[in-house]
């Protein structure tokens, strides 16, 4: 499921900015940077050791005794299905659903008792039969804590094949997990419902009684019975559609063997594309009507990414068909169910007239990611939520490889940065969490979905792929799919498969990575002429001293080393695997500069000596790859807030940027800018502007407003960028006018405006709006034409300076004119709003209750995210006070790390504010 990584309502690289801003899954320490708002995740080859798990084995414990009555949330073993036969009727108008299922179990221990997941249904009878046994009625009794049904016999059911029927109805929930139901308006203004589903991760029990964890997997059979004008989609082909007493009876083919949490079905008033082939695969795209005319780039990557995967993994889609479906309401950002996937409209559709680089590349992704998850997560799947990583890491490293291959120019591994850089961040908190962690109910496996799973999951396969080489990580792959084909798997079940094809140790190397938190800072200094010596530890954001940061201390890594070395005859690499904590390198003499990390895939952080430094600079940063540099300039800024670099020292080090071009490099500076924005005075505020203002002369007189010719995307997309921060950071008043001449002419029609630009001028003037200014993007909003422009514009909506207007912001959080799966998204950008965030907190408190009804849980989790804006002091003992008092737990650790981020935030504020005022003071005059 994409969550993304990210969040839902916006792209990776938008996402991926800043430290007093938690979006999504993670709090960027890099700044946030986006137009809607200001500030803002075979087993026989290897035969070397196992380590025995505390940590390194899966806690499934598939052998457990067959009751398992320790586990409230575990079923247990001994009533497995094998097949499911569904038949659900949606009513759309009632908001509510029956159904009834038919589910062939195969029981391995004589047992008086059935034990499966279900919530907030009512079953209104359950009876067990088999051939030439006596049915048997069964008494129900629902747990609703623990989200099970016991269905007790009288009579002992013996070992054997059983038929188990049920009967049951629900309601069609305004939740957006589970059948849920979802609403827009046709071209006429009509208000049409649909309804969907969204299973992933244990949901799938609120819309039929089913064995809901991954390891049960079965079959499944559907049936939907229809209102005759709607259209029915499930996972597979329609193998029969008639009409049954006045209704429309769909049923579909029997899925291959999977997950519960992969079943889907939509019901709605929806339009097709026509099927394009990719091989042997129908691909269509699905939205409601009126929006067909979206599909055309999301079905070519739709296309393109099924045939590269296909030939990647060596196996064939194991789907008879491919849909891709685009909901109007949709809690997170896809979900890859077997040939349904289930996308919001963001991720999906587009203008390709109209859509900046940043809004193609996040539907690229996005697309791209979900048909990864066909083989890797939907045919092989994890045994259990603690190894939800080896889904979601594996495809988000595969989006990266199909982009790169489908638009090389797009770059798409020097974006990825970024996203690495997400997982850096929060991977510095002391309360972050290994990749692989213990999951044990079902609001822990819902916390999983975070930066770690995806970001730095990915990242460390990226850095495997490379250390291994790609056609040896590729081979293991296939290696892995074919040996679990159908099954479940573990993460040793991959390094199993690793380890065949490479004849590495991968275990030894990946496990500190994987079951470990946090990761490594390497120190490179020259002790000798001649010798280079690298020392690594953890990396964090705590204070030096404290009892923590000595724990941490007790970590190390098998970090894969990539090294520039340059002399003057030119350029080496050497390529180290350091195990310990130190180790010293022999130099060449004449060697000039040294590098490491080179090619930006190691996951660890690099801090030069003084002397190293300078001789990176004395060559040229623009020697470097726009990765390398970005990594340079990234950790620097990461060490800045740790308080191993002065604030002096970072700004001076962003001075030998003035020609830099690469908008993930800018995004570094931005991003470190917009956090020093939220920390000063608003007195101060003016003398950063003016240091925002000569950072960014060279670049915007270079690349004015008008795009040339044979100009990158990636140039497009810098201009944009470097546009929206003179007039909102940097306050440039003819920018600001050039802004609002360029609005008037995009509204007239009279120029045209490249639409990588529309977003910054958004930007500024909601920055520089009044009340008339307001309400005009307001009502841009209500009327957008588009789902990027759509969500352009209400977030702008929080991104004014005007108190008043900001709070008429808030109030529409709490009102159907913005949709739940955004309201959270818009009240965490009013948090970090520094004109409003005091009254947003409130705001939150006095409704806390309301939005904890009205909210998806996953969006509750990411609004409070939001807090980490609230940056201090004052406001920080209020928000740790307002979620003592309350007891709310967010699940997993999620709470946890937005309260360390918000402590390292103020801390931040208060150690350097001053000196970073005195720096700015100087560079002013």
């Amino acid at each position: 499921m994409t969550d993304g990584s990210t969040d839902p309502p916006v792209t990776r690289r938008q996402t991926a900015l800043l430290v007093v801003r938690a979006t999504a899954n993670a709090m960027l320490w890099i700044g946030t940077w986006q137009g809607a708002s200001w500030l803002l995740f075979a087993r026989t080859a290897w035969s070397g050791p196992t380590p025995s798990y505390n940590r390194r084995q899966s806690t499934h414990n598939l052998g457990a005794s067959s009751m398992n009555l320790q586990d409230p949330y575990r079923l247990p073993h001994h009533v497995r299905p094998t097949h499911y036969d569904l038949r659900i009727e949606p009513d759309l108008t009632a908001h509510s659903f029956i159904g009834h299922e038919v589910v062939t179990l195969t029981v391995t221990e004589p047992t008086s008792e059935i034990l499966l997941n279900a919530t907030e249904l009512d079953i209104s009878s359950a009876m067990v039969s088999a051939e030439g046994r006596q049915p048997r009625t069964g008494t129900v009794q629902i747990d609703e804590e623990h989200q099970r049904c016991r269905i007790s016999f009288q009579q002992e059911i013996p070992v054997g094949i059983w038929i188990l029927h049920l009967a049951f109805r629900g309601t069609l929930n305004d939740k957006l997990r589970g059948f849920y139901r979802s609403s827009y308006k046709d071209s006429h203004g009509v208000v049409r419902n649909l309804a969907a589903t969204q299973f992933e991760a244990t949901d799938a029990r609120r819309a039929f009684p089913c064995w809901d964890e991954p390891h049960f997997k079965a079959m499944f059979a559907v049936t939907l019975v229809i209102d005759p004008s709607l259209t029915a989609i499930s996972n597979t082909r329609i193998i029969e559609d008639r009409q049954e007493q006045g209704k429309r009876v769909v049923r579909f083919a029997e899925s291959i063997k999977m997950s519960t949490y992969l079943v889907a079905f939509i019901v709605g008033e929806l339009v097709a594309t026509p099927p394009i082939m990719a091989q042997q695969t129908p691909v269509r795209l699905w939205s409601v009507p009126g929006k067909q005319h979206l599909t055309s780039f999301g079905h070519e990557i739709a296309v393109y990414s099924l045939n590269f995967l296909a030939d990647y993994y060596g196996i064939p889609y194991p789907g008879d068909k491919l849909d891709l479906i685009a909901i109007p309401d949709f809690a997170s950002g896809a979900m890859e169910n077997l040939g349904a996937i289930t996308f919001r409209e963001t991720a999906l559709l587009l203008d390709q007239r109209t859509a900046t680089h940043a809004e193609q590349g996040r539907v690229a992704d996005v697309v791209a990611h979900e048909n990864a998850h066909m083989w890797f997560g939907d045919l092989v799947t994890m045994a259990w939520w603690n190894g939800l990583w080896l889904n979601e890491a594996f495809a988000t490293f595969m989006e990266m490889l199909v982009v790169d291959a489908w638009k090389p120019q797009w770059e798409r591994w020097t974006a990825f940065g970024i996203a690495r850089a997400a997982a850096l961040s929060v991977d510095g908190l002391l309360s972050t969490r290994p990749i692989e962690f213990p999951v044990r109910a079902p609001k822990e496996a819902e916390a999983m979905f975070d930066v770690l799973t995806y970001e730095k999951g990915a990242s460390v396969l990226r850095m495997l792929e490379q250390h291994l080489g790609p056609t040896v990580f590729r081979d293991g792959v296939r290696h892995y799919l074919t040996s679990h084909a159908y099954g479940n798997a573990e993460t040793t079940d991959l390094w199993v498969s690793l380890g065949h094809a490479s004849q590495q140790n991968v275990p030894a190397l990946m496990n500190e990575w994987i079951f470990s938190p946090g990761y490594p800072l390497l120190s490179l200094s020259v002790d000798t002429p001649s010798s280079l010596t690298l020392r690594q530890h953890r990396f964090t954001y705590a204070e030096d001293g404290s009892a923590a940061m000595s724990a941490a201390a007790t970590l190390h890594w098998q970090i894969p080393v990539q090294l520039r070395i340059v002399t003057k005859q030119g350029a080496e690499t050497r390529r180290v695997l350091l195990r310990e904590r130190e180790s010293r390198i022999p130099l060449p003499q004449d060697w000039t500069s040294i590098l490491a990390n080179e090619g930006g895939h190691g996951f660890y952080r690099v801090r030069y000596s003084a002397e190293l430094l300078a001789g990176l600079q004395t060559r040229g940063l623009d020697k470097l790859d726009p990765v390398e540099r970005f990594n340079l300039l990234n950790d620097t800024w990461a060490s800045t807030i740790a308080g191993m670099v002065s604030p002096a020292d970072y700004l001076a080090l962003t001075e030998h940027f003035h020609g830099e071009r690469d908008p993930h490099v800018w995004a570094v500076m931005l991003g470190s800018f917009s956090t020093l924005h939220q920390l000063l005075a608003e007195e101060d505020r003016p003398l950063l502007a003016t240091l925002v203002r000569k950072r960014l002369a060279s670049t915007f007189a270079d690349l004015g407003w008008a795009p040339r010719a044979d100009e990158r995307e990636l140039v497009r997309e810098l201009r944009g960028d470097i546009i929206r921060a003179l007039g909102t950071l940097g306050r440039d008043e003819t920018v600001q006018a050039q802004a609002e001449e360029a609005y008037r002419a995009l509204q007239t029609q009279t120029r045209p405006i490249d639409p990588n630009a529309i977003p910054a001028l958004v930007s500024i003037l909601a920055f520089t709006g009044d009340e008339v200014r307001y309400e005009e993007f307001a009502r841009h909003f209500r009327e957008a034409t588009t789902p990027q422009e759509e969500r352009r514009y209400l977030f702008s909506l929080a991104a004014f300076r005007n108190p008043a207007l900001l709070e008429r912001t808030l109030a529409k959080t709490l009102t159907d004119e913005v949709r739940t799966q955004d309201a959270p998204f818009l009240v965490s950008s009013l948090l970090h709003n520094v004109y409003i965030r005091e009254k947003a907190w409130e705001f939150v408190k006095t409704h806390w209750e309301r939005m904890d009804r009205l909210f998806p849980k996953s969006g509750l989790r990411r609004m409070c995210g939001g807090i980490v804006g609230l940056s201090t002091p004052e406001l920080e003992r209020d928000v740790r006070q307002f979620f003592a008092t309350r007891k709310i737990d967010l699940g997993g650790k999620s709470l946890e790390q937005y309260l360390e981020q918000l402590h390292i935030a103020v801390r931040f504020g208060e150690r350097d504010r001053e000196a970073i005022r005195a720096v700015l003071t100087r560079r002013a005059t």
